[in-house]
């Protein structure tokens, strides 16, 4: 199985979903596992699963640079507690993902190493920031992969590629390991081609940790067992019926909707009025952690250091900062020190965090009620590489769907749906309420069941 994906990882180098590729490493535990295997010695529950890892999450002894020249070069000294629980089940790690710079993107355009491209469509993204990692799924180049999800970064490209993205509850997976971006949205999420798959690698690396403060003490319950009942579902009618959704999409959900009532569950539109506000205060809260999350990043301790002497140490700092961040992130760490900034941080960050309040508690009035919301992932299927590069807006308002379970801390999961008229996938995202995993792993499984639904 190894030596497949190491072909098929060359095949496709075109594409440039792996930053490395641990070629002899992976082999070498390959063969250990199979010796153990005809000698009848036990074996972990991952035993031979070829795992890609986004390169936000440390694996020690290996270069972790987020997609950024600010840490070119960087090896790192510890293992994600995620990576750890990998290689404790016997799981095999094929290599390092692609990704947006700091995990900061919607097409993976923004990586300091090239953008990555859609298997389906070389012309198309594979959607942000994990695009490398859905790819890696999407192209047959390893059986799972780990990826970030901050405001959609797992489910969006996941939709774009046609495969399965999970993303856990807040705290459901620790953090440790897992290279910062907006330490109160941030969680490692899951690609996969099915539920049971996705379910066995949550099952793994689920649960708390003494390395992790936020990562929550909540009992891990057997993702793998499906509950088979008829489900009360809800749609959020804002989300449907919003203008920036592709037409022939809504139509798909709109019949989607009536197969599910026909399958016996209850769809019930529920209403939402703050899906047009989810937006700005994700950007405003999001880009104010970043400014300090990444103000690390000096020059002085590790990373990217300008060769140029004789500096001042404020000089210093700009000087590294400017050549080792790229313009995404220099735009992100701008706006977040602004609103942070004396004058401003009342009328911008404080107003965020009263509009999450306000989303965190009519998401779980609506959920109190309901089995799952369901709705669309994006606006739009996978677009033309460069066609919103040089709108940042626009950008950004295509992740009006995703940032809604950020905000709340809620789980979520993309399955593919149905192929657009243009040819390519796009999938439904499905919401419960906090630490309902298993739910949400059971309704997914129904959905794919239903619609028949391969990935590509």
């Amino acid at each position: 199985m190894v030596r497949y994906y190491l072909y098929q990882i060359e095949q496709t180098k075109h594409l440039n979903a792996f930053l490395e590729v641990f070629e002899e490493e992976a082999l070498v535990k390959a063969h250990a596992l199979d010796t153990r295997i005809k000698n009848g010695e036990p074996v972990g529950a991952l035993a031979g699963v070829v795992i890609g890892i986004k390169d936000v999450i440390c694996y020690k002894g290996h270069k972790v640079s987020a997609a950024s020249r600010i840490l070119e070069g960087f090896t790192s000294l510890y293992s994600a507690t995620a990576v750890e629980r990998l290689l404790a089940e016997d799981a095999v790690i094929i290599g390092n993902l692609n990704c947006d710079e700091f995990a900061m993107g919607s097409t993976n355009e923004n990586s300091a190493y090239g953008p990555v491209l859609n298997a389906l469509d070389n012309s198309r993204v594979p959607g942000g920031s994990s695009g490398g990692s859905a790819v890696a799924v999407q192209a047959d180049l390893c059986m799972v992969s780990l990826g970030s999800d901050t405001g959609g970064s797992v489910r969006q490209p996941a939709d774009f590629c046609g495969i399965v993205g999970l993303k856990p509850t807040y705290g459901r997976i620790s953090r440790y390991g897992l290279i910062a971006y907006a330490s109160s949205f941030d969680q490692i999420g899951i690609f996969g081609r099915n539920i049971a798959d996705v379910a066995r690698v949550l099952q793994t690396i689920a649960g708390p940790d003494g390395y992790d403060s936020t990562a929550s003490k909540e009992e891990v319950p057997d993702y793998q067992e499906r509950h088979n009942k008829s489900w009360k579902i809800a749609y959020l009618k804002d989300a449907l019926f919003h203008p920036g959704l592709d037409e022939e999409m809504k139509e798909g959900y709109v019949s989607f909707f009536e197969e599910l009532e026909a399958a016996g569950d209850s769809v019930t539109a529920a209403d939402f009025a703050y899906l047009d506000y989810v937006v700005p205060a994700y950007y405003v809260l999001t880009t104010a952690e970043a400014s300090s999350n990444l103000s690390r990043f000096d020059g002085v301790k590790y990373g990217h250091r300008t060769p140029l002497k004789n500096l001042e140490l404020a000089d210093f700092y700009k000087k590294s900062r400017s050549e080792g961040f790229g313009k995404e992130v220099k735009r992100r760490i701008l706006l977040g020190t602004f609103v942070l900034s004396a004058g401003y941080y009342d009328a911008y960050f404080t107003k965020a965090q009263q509009v999450r309040r306000l989303v965190v508690d009519k998401l779980s009035e609506i959920l109190s009620q309901y089995d799952a919301i369901i709705m669309p992932t994006v606006p739009s299927t996978a677009f033309k590489i460069g066609e919103k590069a040089d709108d940042p807006i626009a950008m950004y308002l295509a992740d009006i769907y995703t940032v809604l379970a950020n905000l709340a801390g809620v789980p979520a999961i993309s399955v593919p749906l149905q192929r657009h008229s243009n040819g390519m996938p796009y999938g439904v995202q499905i919401i419960t309420k906090q630490f309902s995993e298993a739910n949400l792993l059971s309704i997914a499984d129904h959905v794919m069941q239903l619609r028949k639904v391969t990935p590509v």
